[in-house]
C-alpha cells in the first residue's frame, strides 16, 4: 500500500494556514505547487504507471522531503 503524502494529508491540522498561504504568498504557492507535481510524478513511478530507475526515485523523494521541510517552516 501507498502512502499519501499531500501536504493536506500530512497536516491536517493546517490545512486553513496552507490555504490562507497559497493564497497570499507567493513563494509558498510555488513551493506547494512544485511538492504536489513531484508528489504526483514519484505516485506515478510507485504505481508503474510511468518508468524509472530505483536511483531516480530515490532522487525525486529526497527532493520531495527537502521541499516538504521547507514548507515546513512556513507551517510552525
Amino acid at each position: 500500500m501507498l502512502d499519501n503524502h499531500s501536504l493536506l494529508t500530512e497536516f491536517p491540522e493546517s490545512a486553513e494556514k496552507i490555504h490562507e498561504l497559497k493564497t497570499s504568498d507567493n513563494h509558498f504557492r510555488k513551493l506547494f505547487d512544485e511538492y504536489h507535481d513531484l508528489d504526483h510524478d514519484i505516485h506515478r513511478i510507485e504505481t508503474d504507471t510511468t518508468p524509472s530507475s530505483d536511483a531516480h526515485l530515490n532522487e525525486l523523494r529526497l527532493k520531495r522531503v527537502t521541499l516538504k521541510d521547507e514548507l515546513v517552516k512556513y507551517l510552525n
